[in-house]
């Protein structure tokens, strides 16, 4: 028999995603001076009380799908030792970030717009985790250079050069589908993304992973 407490608790995590999700919506659409608290519930199917329990507040509720909105991003790369091979975990990382401009692309555009905001519900955030979560990865990179695993790359860069190429895809999806003609699609991410591993690999020095070597069917 399922304990009550367990019940709330998979009731309430069950709600917070709900939230989450209409937040996403909402925010890439209206922005956040344009959404209202009620905006989320209506689109959420829940009361506007529900929201403020969960999140106390709009604000209280953006800075919480920021953050989560980068632990996502993050999620396998964070993962990552020294002791990894480089090339498959260079490959895996990108290859999960177009995965989420893919299947995420308002989550993209929200951090986006934040950032050429100035960020100003993130200042805290980027000030200690982000800026940890930095430092950590960019250590296990030069680990790796340190190794002669791979090429003498400045890391801070190589990340940044990553994320620019990654997010493109979602947060300037209307220009790449002008100019295709048409939207992407799966096969049309994957081939970008296999693209963007061999640039990316190549110019660390890097062997391509096999299943990044073959364009997809």
């Amino acid at each position: 028999m399922v304990s009550k407490s367990k019940m709330e608790g998979s009731i309430g995590a069950k709600n917070k995603r709900k939230i989450l999700a209409a937040a996403e919506k909402a925010f890439a659409t209206h922005g956040f001076k344009g959404t209202s608290v009620q905006q989320i519930a209506d689109e959420a199917g829940l009361p506007k009380t529900n929201i403020l329990y969960y999140f106390k507040s709009k604000q209280g509720l953006y800075v919480a799908l920021l953050q989560d909105i980068m632990s996502t991003w993050n999620s396998r790369f964070d993962k990552v030792t020294s002791e990894d091979d480089p090339a498959i975990s260079l490959a895996d990382y990108i290859a999960e970030k177009m995965t989420m401009s893919r299947t995420h692309p308002l989550a993209s555009k929200i951090f986006a717009m934040e950032v050429l905001n100035g960020a100003p519900y993130l200042n805290k955030f980027f000030r200690n985790e982000h800026v940890a979560w930095m430092n950590g990865r960019v250590a296990i990179l030069n680990s790796w250079i340190e190794q002669g695993r791979m090429q003498a790359v400045d890391p801070t860069y190589l990340l940044f050069h990553i994320w620019a190429c990654t997010q493109h895809y979602a947060d300037f999806s209307a220009q790449i589908s002008s100019l295709r003609g048409k939207a992407m699609k799966r096969v049309d991410f994957d081939e970008a993304t296999r693209q963007l591993v061999h640039l990316v690999l190549t110019g660390c020095g890097l062997a391509i992973p096999q299943k990044y070597l073959e364009a997809p069917e």
